[in-house]
Formats: C-alpha cells, sequence, structure tokens
C-alpha cells in the first residue's frame, strides 16, 4: 500500500501523462466453484476472482464477457441455475479508483451440457452364485454420490444415508433396480438409469435326459427365476449359423451328431422395454453318438415246458425309453392295449426268436434293434462233445474232429456250437480241424435244434477243453545206467513234455556225422513202428553209445521234436576207435596238461566231451585230419568225459577227467582186467611227508597209514566201486586236511569165446600149442622191426609189453584191407592178455589172435 501511496504522490507533483492508468503486477486467478470440468443443464455454481498479495485495496473487479460488468460487480459470479446461455470464456482482472490495474487471470472455458445419463449394469459371473453386484456409473463427470431405487422406491444400501459413496452395490437376485446420480447443494441429479432385472434366465432341457443321440429331436425351455407374474417376451440365441427366431419359452430343435451349438435366451418385460433379463447360461447340446442298438438279455435260454423266462431290454447311458417288444420279427404286445411296455422287463412262456428297441420323445425316436435272442423249449435228449482222436491237448498242424452226439436221437437236428462262451457259424454235428491253430484253443459246447421246430433244443452241453499248443512238444531222453561194462542192458526212457495221450515212441541211435550236424539218427531195430511203452532195453551195448528218441501219433503221424542226445559211456577199448590220455590218469593237476588222441582207420575224427561249461582248445564239433594229440589245457572242477567220434561212424571209449588244485587219487583211466595187479596213488601238489593217508571206497573207510598208495594184487569184480583219499598233515598244532575227488575202477572180467566147442580142456590145450607156435615163428619178424607205417596205416601205436596172463583166454577176429606188412606182439597187465598182430602188405587179410598162455601147460 505504501508503494501506490508514493507512486500517487509523485505523480500528483510532477503531473506527468503517462501516470493517468498503471499496471500492476498481481497474480490473478480466476477459479469455478465446484471445480467440475463440465457443468450440466439446471446446475448452480459459482466464478471466483481472487488477487493474490493484493492486500485490503479496495479492489473493483472487471470481467469477461463485459455483460458481466454492469453493474459494478464482486469478485464472486453466482449462477443458481445453468442455462446455455452461461456457455463462453471467463477471465477477470482487479482494478483501483487511482486507476491502477492488474494483469488478466487465466480462463475458463466453461460449457453447459444436457443432464447426464446413468447407465445401471450387474455382474453376470455372480448370479447364480445367489448374489448380484451392480455398477452404477454417470457419463463424463465427477463429484457424484449414487442413489439407489428398487421397484421405484428408493433404496438405501447404507442406511441411514439416502446414497452411497461408491458406484457398486451387491444385492440378492429379485425386483428391478435403478439408479441415478447427485451432487452439489442443492443437489443437482442426473438422469434416472436404465433398469436392471434382477431374474434369472436358465436355459434347460425339457426331458431330462443325460445322453442325447444323432437326429434325435428334443425341446429347451427358458426359465425366468423370481420372475413373480410378469409378462414376458423370450428372445434365444444360438453359437453358429441359422439363429432361431423363437420367441417363447419353448424351442424345439433336432441334434446333428457332426456339430455341437450352445444355446442361451434371455427375457424381456411385455410393457417396460427397458426391462429385460441378461443372457442365460449356455446349454451345450450335441449328440454323443449315433443311433443306439438296444440290448437284450434273458436271464437263461432254454425253458422247460410251464416254465418261462424274464427278458431284459436296456438302452445305455440314458433314460425316458420306453420299450418295443418282437417275437419271431413281428410286434410282440406284453400289455394288449399299448404298443410298448414302460417296464424293460418281460415274462415269456414261449420259445422263439425275440428281439426289442428303446423309444422316447416325440415324435418318437427309436434306437436300433437289439440282436435275437433265441428261447428254447428244452427236450429231454441229451447233447455230447466228443474228440476223435481223445486227446485235450493238441499241437499246431494237427488233425482232431470234434463231434456232436445226441442221446436218443430219434430225428433230424441242427445243430449249434459255441467256443468260450461265443457262437460258433458251424450247424454241422461234427468240426473237423485239419491243420490245428492257437486260435482253436478253446471251450467247446454244443446243442441240437428240431429242424420241425425250432424253438425245441436240448440243453447246452457240457464243456469240453481243447488247448493247441504252439509248434512241437519237446521231448527228453534218460538212459540208464551211464556208464556200463560191456555187454549190459541200457535202458532208454522217453518223455514227451506237457504229456497227452495217444503217443507211440520210436527209438534211434546217434551215429556221428561228418557234416555241418552233429549226427545222424538211425532207428534201432524193432522200433520201426514205434512203442506204445516209455521204455525201451538195448541188450549186450559193449561201446560207448548216443541214444535219440521222439514221439509220434495220428494219421498222418505227428511227430514231436527229437530228444537231445543221451550217452551210455564205456570205457573198454574194443571198437575200432580208442581214445588215449596222457598222463594215464582220471585225475589230474590244474597246472598240468593233458594230452587226448584218438586211434582210428578213419582219415576224420573228433573229441567229444560231456560237460557245457568245461572247455579246451579241441573244438567239441571240428572234425580233425591230423594226426596230433587234442591238448586240453583246463577242465572244469567236476570233471568231463570224453570220447572220440570217427567220420566213418564210430564211437571210442569214454574216460572222464577231472582237475584239482590240491590233491589227486590217481587211477587208472580204463577198466582193469580181473587178476591184474592195481595201484591207487594220493598225491597232494605239494611236496609233504605223508603220514596220516586213509582211503574210501563207496564212502567206506578200507585202509589207513603212512603210505600214499592203496595196492590190490589181483583186482576182482568186487573191488569195482568209488575210490577215495583224505591227506591230513599237523601244522602249528592245527591239522589241515585234503580230501580227493572220488575216481571210478572199473572190473572187466575176460571170457572165452570158443568158435565151436565150448569144451574148456581141449580148447586150451589146442589153442596154447597154437598159440606158442605162433610166438616162435614171428618172433624173427619182431627183431627185423618191421613197423613202417604209412598214411593209410593205423595212427597211432603204444609200445609193446608183454606179461604172463593170469587165465587163458582166445579171441579170433578178420578184417579185410590193403595195409603194408607189420606185425607186433603184445601183453599188458591191465588188459590180461598176449596181443599178436600179423598185417600182411597188399593183402586183403588181417589176422588178429588173442591169447593167454594157459597155466596147465
Amino acid at each position: 500500500m505504501g508503494v501506490l501511496l508514493v507512486w500517487s504522490l509523485t505523480c500528483f507533483l510532477l503531473n506527468i501523462h503517462l501516470c493517468k492508468q498503471t499496471t500492476v503486477t498481481h497474480r490473478v486467478v480466476l477459479t469455478l466453484d465446484p471445480n467440475w470440468s463440465e457443468v450440466f443443464y439446471g446446475e448452480a455454481f459459482t466464478l471466483r476472482c481472487e488477487i493474490q498479495d493484493g492486500g485490503n485495496t479496495g479492489w473493483t473487479y472487471e470481467w469477461t464477457p463485459s455483460r458481466l460488468n454492469s453493474p459494478t460487480t464482486t469478485n464472486e459470479y453466482r449462477i443458481t441455475r445453468a442455462t446455455t446461455a452461461q456457455r463462453g470464456s471467463y477471465r477477470c482482472r482487479g482494478r483501483t479508483d487511482s486507476s491502477v490495474t492488474t494483469e488478466w487471470s487465466n480462463v475458463i472455458e466453461l460449457t453447459v451440457a444436457d443432464r447426464p445419463k446413468t447407465q445401471l449394469n450387474m455382474s453376470t459371473t455372480s448370479i447364480n452364485q445367489g448374489s448380484v453386484t451392480l455398477t452404477c456409473s454417470v457419463s463424463s463427470s465427477s463429484g457424484w454420490k449414487y442413489y439407489w431405487y428398487k421397484d421405484k422406491s428408493l433404496y438405501k444400501p447404507q442406511y441411514p444415508q439416502l446414497y452411497s459413496d461408491h458406484p457398486h452395490i451387491t444385492v440378492p437376485p429379485g425386483g428391478t433396480y435403478q439408479c441415478r446420480g447427485g451432487r452439489g447443494d442443492p443437489v443437482y441429479y442426473s438422469q434416472y438409469s436404465n433398469s436392471v432385472v434382477m431374474t434369472r434366465a436358465v436355459v434347460t432341457l425339457k426331458s431330462n435326459w443325460s445322453e442325447i443321440f444323432h437326429s434325435e429331436t428334443v425341446t429347451l425351455r427358458c426359465e425366468i427365476t423370481d420372475g413373480g407374474d410378469t409378462e414376458w417376451v423370450y428372445e434365444w440365441s444360438a453359437s453358429g449359423p441359422n439363429l432361431p427366431q423363437e420367441q417363447s419359452e419353448y424351442l424345439t430343435i433336432r441334434v446333428d451328431f457332426f456339430s455341437s451349438r450352445q444355446y442361451y435366451c434371455k427375457g424381456k418385460h411385455k410393457e417396460d422395454e427397458n426391462m429385460e433379463t441378461e443372457w442365460s447360461n449356455s446349454m451345450s447340446l450335441n449328440a454323443s453318438s449315433p443311433k443306439p442298438q438296444a440290448h437284450l438279455t434273458s436271464d437263461t435260454t432254454s425253458i422247460q415246458q410251464g416254465s418261462s423266462v424274464t427278458l431284459t431290454c436296456s438302452v445305455r447311458s440314458s433314460s425316458g425309453w420306453r420299450y418295443y417288444w418282437y417275437k419271431d420279427n413281428t410286434l410282440y404286445k406284453p400289455h394288449t392295449t399299448q404298443d410298448f411296455s414302460d417296464n424293460p422287463q418281460i415274462s415269456v412262456s414261449v420259445g422263439g426268436g425275440y428281439r426289442c428297441r428303446g423309444g422316447r420323445g416325440n415324435p418318437v425316436y427309436y434306437t436300433y434293434h437289439s440282436h435275437t435272442v433265441s428261447i428254447s423249449t428244452i427236450v429231454s435228449n441229451v447233447a455230447v462233445v466228443t474228440l476223435d482222436p481223445n486227446w485235450s491237448e493238441i499241437y499246431t498242424g494237427e488233425k482232431i474232429t470234434l463231434r456232436c452226439e445226441i442221446h436218443r436221437a430219434d430225428t433230424e437236428w441242427e445243430y449249434e456250437w459255441r467256443k468260450s462262451d461265443t457262437a460258433l457259424s458251424e450247424t454241422e454235428s461234427e468240426i473237423r480241424i485239419t491243420k490245428a491253430h492257437s486260435g482253436h484253443t478253446g471251450d467247446y459246447s454244443c446243442r441240437g435244434r428240431m429242424n420241425q421246430s425250432q424253438d425245441h433244443s436240448t440243453n447246452w452241453s457240457h464243456k469240453v477243453t481243447l488247448t493247441v499248443s504252439v509248434g512241437k512238444p519237446s521231448s527228453v531222453l534218460t538212459v540208464s545206467p551211464s556208464w556200463l561194462s560191456p555187454g549190459a542192458s541200457v535202458t532208454l526212457k522217453c518223455h514227451v513234455k506237457h504229456p497227452s495221450a495217444g503217443w507211440r515212441f520210436y527209438w534211434y541211435k546217434a551215429v556221428p556225422h561228418f557234416s555241418d550236424e552233429l549226427y545222424r539218427y538211425e532207428l534201432l531195430p524193432d522200433s520201426s513202428e514205434g512203442t506204445e511203452q516209455e521204455d525201451f532195453t538195448v541188450h549186450g551195448q559193449k561201446t560207448t553209445t548216443g541214444y535219440v528218441c521222439r514221439a509220434g501219433r495220428g494219421d498222418p503221424q505227428f511227430y514231436s521234436e527229437y530228444s537231445p542226445p543221451k550217452f551210455t559211456w564205456c570205457g573198454a577199448m574194443d571198437s575200432s576207435v580208442s581214445l588215449r590220455v596222457s598222463p594215464n590218469r582220471s585225475q589230474h593237476f590244474t597246472s598240468e596238461s593233458v594230452s587226448l588222441s584218438c586211434e582210428t582207420n578213419s582219415t576224420e575224427w573228433r573229441v567229444r566231451q560231456f560237460y557245457e561249461n568245461s572247455s579246451s582248445k579241441c573244438d567239441n564239433y571240428l572234425w580233425r585230419t591230423q594226426t596230433s594229440p587234442c591238448i586240453v589245457s583246463r577242465t572244469v572242477y567236476s570233471g568231463a568225459v570224453f570220447w572220440c567220434e570217427s567220420g566213418s561212424g564210430e564211437f571210442s571209449n569214454a574216460v572222464n577227467i577231472s582237475t584239482h588244485d590240491d590233491i589227486i587219487l590217481e587211477s587208472p583211466v580204463h577198466p582193469v582186467t580181473e587178476g591184474q595187479p592195481l595201484i591207487l596213488s594220493c598225491r597232494p601238489w605239494t611236496d609233504v611227508i605223508l603220514s596220516d593217508v586213509t582211503f574210501y571206497k563207496n564212502g567206506k573207510l578200507i585202509q589207513t597209514g603212512t603210505s600214499g598208495q592203496l595196492k590190490i594184487s589181483a583186482v576182482s569184480k568186487s573191488d569195482e566201486g568209488f575210490y577215495q583219499c583224505e591227506i591230513k598233515e599237523v601244522k602249528s598244532q592245527r591239522v589241515q586236511v585234503w580230501m580227493s575227488s572220488v575216481s571210478w575202477v572199473s572190473v572187466k572180467s575176460e571170457t572165452v569165446e570158443l568158435a565151436e566147442d565150448r569144451s574148456p580142456f581141449p580148447v586150451a590145450l589146442i589153442i596154447g600149442l597154437v598159440s606158442g607156435i605162433l610166438l616162435i615163428m614171428l618172433l624173427p619178424l619182431i627183431a627185423l622191426g618191421w613197423s613202417k607205417t604209412s598214411k593209410d596205416s593205423w595212427s597211432h601205436w603204444d609200445p609193446i609189453r608183454v606179461h604172463p596172463p593170469p587165465k587163458l583166454s582166445t579171441r579170433m577176429k578178420t578184417n579185410y584191407r590193403s595195409t603194408p606188412p607189420f606185425s607186433t606182439v603184445s601183453s599188458d597187465p591191465l588188459l590180461g592178455f598176449v596181443h599178436t598182430q600179423v598185417l600182411m602188405h597188399n593183402s586183403d587179410f588181417f589176422c588178429e589172435i588173442r591169447f593167454f598162455v594157459c597155466s596147465l601147460i
């Protein structure tokens, strides 16, 4: 104020013209109260002009537009009811009596709009949950409070207030709601909102069926809950083309299996267009499957005369069906007044072919017919299934006939067959299976139906089980004994796995075969027609032999697989093939190598062994032509049986060889002849002083001492058996025991074979004299050393040893072959005879004479 006073005084004193009107820099602000961006028609408002830092100076105010300046105005411009005339741009400034003015204020653009509209919305996600959220909104402005109305009466959600501060309220279903906004003082109201009907529209299926089928006609209903007595007009909508135009409460449609559609509805008040429901929830309609087929069952398919059977007709997974019945393809009315029955079960007492189907709706929608259930009246005849041949288990490729036999059959029959309760198409009395396979396995039953009266039949026969196994059955052969003395009998027993009836057994000898096959099989004598028994005895076997069996039955003959070969081993060297072992004992240390030699007149030979896990440098199946021996570096601890086979189909003697780490029992590989001495030695791997050695025979103690040998001066048949030795050693006051494995000692008898006369004394005398003469004649030949051998001669010859034999024996043998001249005389203490061989060059005569020098001469 001081500034203005000084300024006015200065202007007065200087009388300067420029000071007549002066502008000061006070800031002027124009405001609108209430501060709304938009003013509506009829609403009250105030414009206020404020001079900042203007003090209490007596200001007058100037406004634009200029019509506001007459008369002189104050700093407020108040309008109690806005009209369109108040539209425009407003500003103001201050003035004093001494012609001092401020700058113009900011500009306020004032628009006056028509009364605003109000929109009421409902949350459709919550109506099905028992409550509804309503939202009231006033367009394009602010500062509103919300007034609610239910059924055209003021509704107070925040009692006792007449309004709510928020535009959202939650109300229960039912009734018609409106809202409007209000602001200012006095209150200025917006227009009333649209009406929201708080009733729900629900699409339901008039026929409450859980499943709908292709081309079936159904009716939908639009139900408006809490609608009271209001009259409604309905509107339908659907997904996809061809929207329904129906305006009634019901909509009838035909369902298509190949498409799925969603259906909706809502209701509109017939008199008040603003009253309508929200769209209903969707109803999805699609055919779950094509037309269904009825299923007919019966508690039995046969009845005795005067009894009845219950039939049950069912349509899967749905409801609302009525049941239509047919007998022998003609409509059957269980209730004479109508074509259908509401009950899915009926009782019938007359035989025949029955069917059913379901129907529902209007027009009636029918299912497919069920299969036919044949009800038979049982006759007294009995049906029986038989097998020819009578084998309950057969194998693929075999032939069999199933026959349905009806006892006391004095009429013509048609036959029905079932396999595992599944009907077969055969109608004859026989089912001929010429080549069985696994698909023929099952439980077979049959019955007969009279040709003249098809609803009269026998009962189903008892089931007969037929099992068809894949492939051929395997055969298992056992031989007894495995080791035998020359000339003993061998018992063979053949067993077919999964045994069944009707087999005959065929017995074969396994002959070594010089080819990719191990053996070829030759039928044994008296076995060409097979035997009914599983046992077969071979008499007088003198050498190692392999046997095979198989079984056969039927016509044509069906054979099992050949059994694996089984062997009976003989230790005697009586054939043209022999196996030599070096060192000559049956037990060996693991660090030792064992030499196996085949002595044969055949150009091919092989060594075979019986124990799958043993290994050697000689392949079991490899044919050899060289003369070098087979060297076995290691065999299994439990032992293995070795023998030779020649390319000409012969077996050698067999030997049992085993290897050990710590102790062995030295025993002869080959049988010992009666009367010969025998020494068994107990030998440890390390050098120890033998102080306590025990020998056992057949598990019983026979000798104890410090000697490591068991000596028998002249063996007899009673000395044959299993021998074992045991060594005990005391170390550091502890006893250490070694026990050898068991070895079999075989004893053979030397028999006298007479050509003509079996009187012992004359024959023995003659043979003794002839043998002595021949021996004297052959001694010069021995001295000359004619021991030339060639490629065609025998493979290996052992040194010749001569010993006086204990008893008389003569054996004569002739072979015709061409060999170089060769002659030997030998005597073996283990064999117990003098062995003389004479081979003449370029001749076909071979003479072998074995004899014992008779002690009587």
